[in-house]
């Protein structure tokens, strides 16, 4: 009986599931690829924010993709805030600084004088753009690249509206081993749902390594405020409060000049610390529609996976279990499809079989991220 029920259950579940992967199947399909008019004339002065900790690996070839943009030097400056580093990021930034007089180097030691707090990334942010001088502040983080006609397509999107906050596309580079290609395609289904969403203006979704929104609109939200306690969320949290004020003023630029590309976690260990952060924020949204959409998702997910734990009382489970995969499968492929065309991306054998483990760690990672605590840039994080 309780059997039958579950399964009842779980065909509701993805009904639903299938509706909403409909619906930004739809919305994605809408979109228009953004282009740079002929006659655009760079104007809009940006300040780059970079929190790096430990980036030594990363940071020197970031900053180089920024320097080297098909952008006015003088329209725009790079702020890296370090956070604490013990490597050789620190000396890093200072000699590229001698070189480009638009790096500046802010030190989060100097700011904080040893004061301990939850959310170091939000604190870095925060200082950095009470020092910017752009009207515009751009996220990025240091493990990232960008490309030539990045701050361009920003500028000449910010002049098509009146937008006082953009999200823009952020793609994984990837290897051919089982861990690269699990977060490849599984943060390219987060980027098509969030290029759908933030068009449509379902859902207020971004990604901090690719952010732009006006430092008045900064202020006027009261910046970190009410959320600077939580570790994470310097990104979505920030859009949230944006979108109460300034509903009809939020944009995506929907272009593969855009893109920036940043590297996948190296091991299992960070990538589920990292899953386990980007959970831990769930339930601080205030939009119903991206907390429904999250819990559908966990719950779905939740039943495939305590399937095979079924299937030791009821041999049937199995066949069931089969039936909901592939018709996942279908769906998602159906969602992913054009998205992993925009990103020029080969995915679908590894899509296919990665769905266990993609099904154990978003069971997982949503648990912990609730109930459990997670270890971030050298930090533990309750």
């Amino acid at each position: 009986m309780w059997f039958d029920i579950l399964l009842i259950i779980t065909i509701i579940l993805f009904i639903l599931y299938a509706t909403i992967l409909l619906l930004y199947r739809k919305w994605f399909l809408q979109l228009l690829p953004f282009t740079i008019p002929e006659t655009f004339q760079p104007s809009v002065k940006f300040s780059i924010i970079i929190p790096a900790r430990n980036e030594e690996k990363n940071i020197g070839n970031c900053l180089l993709s920024i320097i080297q943009q098909n952008y006015p030097k003088y329209l725009f400056e790079i702020i890296v805030i370090d956070d604490h580093s013990i490597d050789s990021t620190n000396a890093i930034v200072t000699q590229l600084s001698k070189q480009y007089t638009n790096i500046t180097l802010i030190k989060l030691t100097d700011e904080l004088h040893g004061k301990k707090i939850n959310a170091y990334k939000k604190k870095a942010i925060e200082l950095a753009i009470y020092k910017a001088s752009g009207e515009w502040i751009i996220t990025t983080d240091a493990d990232c690249i960008a490309s030539k006609n990045w701050l361009q397509s920003y500028a000449a999107f910010i002049t098509t509206n009146d937008w006082v906050f953009i999200a823009a596309p952020v793609v994984f580079s990837k290897k051919n081993t089982i861990l690269s290609m699990l977060q490849y395609t599984d943060f390219l289904s987060l980027q098509g749902i969030t290029a759908a969403s933030v068009s449509a203006g379902f859902h207020s979704m971004c990604n901090g390594a690719n952010l732009a929104y006006k430092k008045e609109t900064f202020l006027a939200v009261n910046g970190f405020n009410d959320i600077d306690n939580i570790a994470s969320g310097d990104d979505m949290l920030l859009m949230n409060k944006v979108k109460n004020v300034f509903p009809n003023k939020i944009g995506f630029l929907f272009s593969k000049d855009a893109i920036i590309t940043t590297h996948p976690m190296p091991n299992w260990k960070n990538f589920l610390n990292q899953r386990i952060r980007w959970a831990s924020k769930a339930d601080k949204f205030k939009e119903k529609s991206i907390l429904g959409v999250l819990i559908l998702v966990y719950l779905f997910n939740l039943i495939l996976f305590i399937f095979p734990f079924i299937a030791l009382f009821y041999h049937n489970a199995i066949l069931y279990l089969i039936i909901f995969l592939l018709l996942k499968i279908l769906i998602e492929l159906f969602f992913l499809i054009p998205v992993g065309k925009f990103f020029n991306g080969h995915f679908i054998q590894w899509f296919v079989l990665l769905q266990p483990i993609h099904i154990s760690y978003t069971v997982i990672a949503g648990w912990l991220g609730k109930f459990g605590s997670y270890e971030w840039k050298e930090r533990k994080v309750k």
